[in-house]
């Protein structure tokens, strides 16, 4: 099947993923609609109708317009939200609310439409609790792990599980008393740091793999790209410049562990974390269905872009 549609790019302003992956599009003549939910309404407008074929209309933004029965892909990444600063707070949190289930309905209601991912099986797979269980399921080997709000529970975790880490369900940004923007860091913990506060929400704790390296595997439609990470960091997001690369081919029975894991959440990419350990297991960390991944092919001279671009295309060899 010939596709000639637009691909929908959802994400915010500052993506220099997306940029790239645009710019490949752009070479190969294919139409690109790019916008950010937080545009709307100010310079995003749509107009759709339900029809026998599903939905159709169209969606404008100030240089392009596309008919939303001809989508051929959706690239959703990572997009501001709706926000409507100029209402009072009870109007418009009415506004956010009706723009999310009016508008963010249709965008999740394209008919014949590639989603990359799609937004409502991203929000399932994003439950870190619920990517763990599937990730037993899919095969993969997963470190101790205990999910808790008891602090009795945690500290007894420790003592039979040491040396155990302690993760962040979901890294929201908040800001300091500098007002500085800050993010949770995955750390070491001791039983004896545990106190009642942990009562106060959820928590992750997990037992530390004593790994030898990590691992970034990026799944785009087929394809894999398994990347090595070596560092002496317990997290290596915490500091690029120390990092090394090298293209590894993953572990036998990964791959389809993976495809496993993607299909149970009804994805087509995901940016799955491994850690290596001193036995040479790959021990699953997490699958995120957003990732960033664009800054690895100058590592390493991975076609990435180019198979994110063949995905959204639509391309057929």
């Amino acid at each position: 099947m010939t596709y000639t549609g637009p691909v929908l790019v959802v994400t915010n302003l500052d993506d220099p993923t997306t940029d790239l992956v645009i710019d490949e599009l752009h070479g190969r003549g294919v139409p690109v609609v790019r916008f950010d939910s937080g545009d709307f309404p100010a310079t995003l407008s749509f107009a759709a109708t339900i029809t026998s074929e599903g939905v159709n209309g169209t969606l404008s933004t100030p240089s392009r317009t596309a008919e939303l029965g001809r989508v051929r892909s959706l690239y959703y990444r990572r997009p501001s939200g709706f926000a409507f600063p100029y209402l009072d707070r009870q109007t418009a949190r009415f506004a956010v609310t009706q723009a999310r289930y009016g508008l963010g309905g249709v965008l999740a209601s394209l008919p014949g439409c590639l989603y990359v991912n799609h937004p409502h099986r991203i929000g399932d797979a994003e439950f870190k609790p619920s990517g763990l269980a599937a990730a037993v399921v899919a095969g993969f080997l997963l470190p101790p792990t205990l999910l808790t709000s008891d602090s009795a529970a945690a500290r007894a975790f420790v003592k039979a599980h040491g040396p155990v880490i302690y993760k962040p369900l979901s890294a929201p940004l908040y800001r300091n008393t500098d007002g500085v923007s800050c993010t949770v860091k995955v750390a070491e913990v001791a039983a004896d740091e545990i106190d009642d506060a942990v009562s106060g929400t959820a928590h992750l704790f997990q037992q530390r793999v004593d790994k030898v390296a990590d691992a970034r595997v990026t799944v785009i439609g087929d394809h894999v790209f398994s990347v090595r990470i070596d560092s002496d960091l317990l997290d290596w997001r915490t500091d690029y410049d120390r990092l090394t690369y090298t293209p590894v081919p993953p572990p036998p029975g990964l791959t389809t562990a993976m495809l496993r894991y993607l299909a149970h959440f009804g994805l087509v990419f995901g940016c799955f974390d491994f850690a290596i350990g001193r036995e040479g297991q790959w021990w699953f960390l997490e699958c995120n269905p957003s990732g960033q991944w664009a800054w690895l092919e100058p590592e390493t001279g991975l076609p990435m872009v180019a198979a994110m671009a063949d995905l959204l295309e639509r391309k057929t060899t």
